[in-house]
């Protein structure tokens, strides 16, 4: 399997004539198109909450994980809470890119942590659209690119996305560092490979995917440089160093596992939300959940299973395929599944292929029945029972 080029250099199959070198005049459709769904989103919310009587904002910025990075950004990792099951959860759980970036902002601007947190979330989910179109572009076209971004950006729980959470920070650095490693460029790409992993656990995917770029390239050339040795020496440290840090901190090499385990996040294999949906296939009406957790589930194996169908790229096969499995395969509270697999957007890109082909107007319609229902379930989602 290829690391690239794609079609850089050759036609686009649905607009005809178009060179590498205007991708990034173009990119701006693709920013625009996301700023309009999630502002679509967000209007939403806003008039949901009005009528709720709830504060949109609250929810976007001082609740749930929200809460923890902002505890972060103002004391540093010294906080516990013990919750009522007798487990003490610490905030070491939380990688640390966001809250620095939030402490940062709040030195340089009037802002309070939980605002600079959607300030970032907000410019991190422009830059992950600019990275996504840039990627799609290279393999597939302008057309199948602008969907890439579009369907991202309608996706069901795209709410996230807009929330003063990490999903859109670390989607931008993933973007951009795959973009990086199929135009081999690898110091880059594993320079944001660990900034990925300072941001979230699966950050170690970026690299696993730097690695196959490299392994792959190097098995073409016969001759590894010093850039993409570079590069793979860097992808990992953040992960790994951060890791490394909480183990000193408490004691173990082994530390951030017992941190993480504390609340409730383990890999086995998937047995554990196997179970979960099995519970909710009996009884009305929580079977109706079992039903959309099974077709959640067989939809993203589908689209994983089209994406080595379509013969993309190592790097993004191995990067989906890591995402995936953490999100799937993990014994974490389950409603955060449709979360975790925000990043997985590689996934989009046989659909996104697939509409480039028919209509515009067609194309077009598609993406607003989903921008609309993604608005609607995020509202209703935030004003619910949330994001884990």
């Amino acid at each position: 399997m290829r690391v690239g080029p794609g079609r850089t250099g050759h036609d686009d199959p649905a607009t005809g004539s178009l060179s590498v070198a205007s991708a990034p005049r173009r990119a701006w459709s693709a920013v625009a198109v996301f700023a309009a769904i999630r502002t679509l989103g967000l209007l939403v919310l806003a008039l949901w909450s009005r009528l709720a009587g709830s504060d949109a904002h609250d929810l976007l910025s001082a609740r749930w994980d929200s809460i923890w990075y902002v505890r972060v950004a103002e004391s540093g990792y010294d906080f516990t809470l013990t919750a009522p099951d007798g487990r003490v959860l610490s905030d070491m759980a939380f990688f640390p890119l966001l809250p620095w970036l939030e402490r940062a902002v709040t030195a340089v601007s009037p802002l309070g942590l939980g605002d600079a947190g959607l300030l970032i979330s907000g410019l991190a989910g422009l830059l992950a659209a600019w990275g996504m179109y840039l990627m799609g572009h290279h393999l597939y076209g302008h057309r199948a690119a602008l969907l890439l971004v579009a369907l991202w950006a309608a996706m069901p729980v795209g709410i996230v996305q807009s929330m003063a959470y990490s999903e859109a920070l670390f989607a931008a650095l993933a973007a951009w560092a795959l973009y990086a490693v199929l135009r081999r460029r690898w110091v880059a790409a594993g320079l944001l490979a660990s900034l990925a992993g300072l941001t979230r656990p699966v950050g170690l995917a970026v690299a696993a995917a730097l690695w196959a770029g490299a392994v792959v390239e190097a098995r073409r050339t016969r001759r590894p440089d010093a850039r993409m040795l570079t590069g793979m020496v860097l992808a990992p440290l953040g992960a790994a160093g951060y890791v490394l840090w909480v183990g000193v901190r408490r004691g173990g090499p082994f530390a951030y596992l017992d941190v993480q385990g504390e609340w409730g996040n383990g890999f086995d294999g998937g047995l554990a939300y196997g179970k979960f949906v099995l519970d909710h296939l009996g009884g009305w009406p929580v079977v109706l959940a079992g039903i959309a957790l099974i077709a959640g589930t067989v939809l993203a194996l589908g689209a994983y299973a089209a994406c080595v169908r379509g013969r993309q790229p190592l790097p993004l096969l191995v990067y989906t395929g890591i995402v995936m499995a953490l999100a799937l395969c993990s014994s974490g509270y389950f409603g955060s599944k449709p979360r975790l697999l925000l990043p997985a957007f590689p996934l989009l890109l046989p659909v996104a292929l697939a509409l480039s082909r028919v209509r515009r107007a067609r194309a077009a319609a598609v993406v607003a029945v989903l921008a609309v229902g993604s608005a609607v379930y995020g509202a209703s989602w935030l004003n619910g029972s949330g994001p884990p």
